[in-house]
């Protein structure tokens, strides 16, 4: 439990770390970002298949448990089109009106940051039901795929709302609060899979579904949208391989 309560606040620290170098370097260019970005997708790609499909499929059964792992896919996926509908997120967020330069609309800029939060709940149970499958190691990895994400996360909640007018306070407050509630999810995601073993199988997949959603409807697009498409694939190969590594190395 100690070392999920950690994971949890490193998880969830790696927003606020992001938020802390959008303070001190409020130009990041969009390609480092992006690099970065694509970096951490292509992580939590092989963190979704290699530490939470693949074994949902194992604890399931073999092929007896694939239509549970295959419904958990679509569940979680569901899930988070059905919280985009309500909240759009990053891409679907970021325009002019957000970039640091301009003079952002205040409610948008909050709506966006509200997205962000929103979005770090199911990110954080991922992170948590990892734990469940008895493998610290493979655990470690996904929270760790997680954790990289947040970092740009986090950088790109800082410009917006100081040009918005909020105080740099508040600004680190809101940033706080989105890595809590990855904490938070972190928590009940390891808490759902402690309880009901039985549920494994399924949570695993679904974990499993919302890291794939996150990574094709957003974390790509992303990567893609400033002209740094070929670095930002490569980024995205390079950290595939090395969690593929990793999990070979750790297996």
């Amino acid at each position: 439990m100690q070392l999920v309560l950690l994971t949890a606040l490193g998880v969830g620290g790696a927003t606020l770390l992001g938020a802390v170098i959008g303070f001190v370097f409020k130009n990041i260019s969009h390609r480092f970002s992006d690099i970065v970005l694509a970096f951490a997708a292509g992580v939590m790609l092989a963190a979704a298949v290699l530490g939470l499909i693949l074994p949902s499929v194992e604890y399931g059964g073999g092929a007896a448990g694939l239509p549970m792992t295959i419904a958990g896919i679509f569940a979680g996926a569901l899930c988070l089109n059905l919280i985009d509908k309500l909240v759009p997120h990053l891409h679907k967020l970021v325009g002019p009106d957000l970039e640091p330069h301009h003079n952002a609309n205040l409610s948008k800029v909050l709506l966006f940051v509200t997205a962000i939060a929103i979005h770090n709940l199911p990110e954080g149970i991922a992170a948590g039901v990892g734990f469940g499958a008895d493998d610290p190691g493979q655990a470690l990895l996904i929270a760790g795929g997680i954790a990289l994400q947040n970092i740009p996360e986090g950088m790109v909640i800082i410009g917006p709302m100081l040009a918005a007018g909020v105080s740099p306070m508040r600004t680190f407050v809101c940033a706080m609060i989105t890595g809590l509630v990855e904490v938070a999810g972190t928590l009940i995601g390891y808490g759902a899979v402690s309880v009901a073993a039985a549920v494994l199988p399924f949570a695993l997949a679904f974990a499993g579904g919302t890291m794939l959603y996150v990574i094709s409807d957003e974390m790509i697009p992303e990567t893609h949208a400033h002209g740094s498409q070929q670095g930002a694939t490569y980024a995205l190969l390079v950290g595939f391989c090395i969690m593929l590594i990793s999990d070979v190395l750790l297996g």
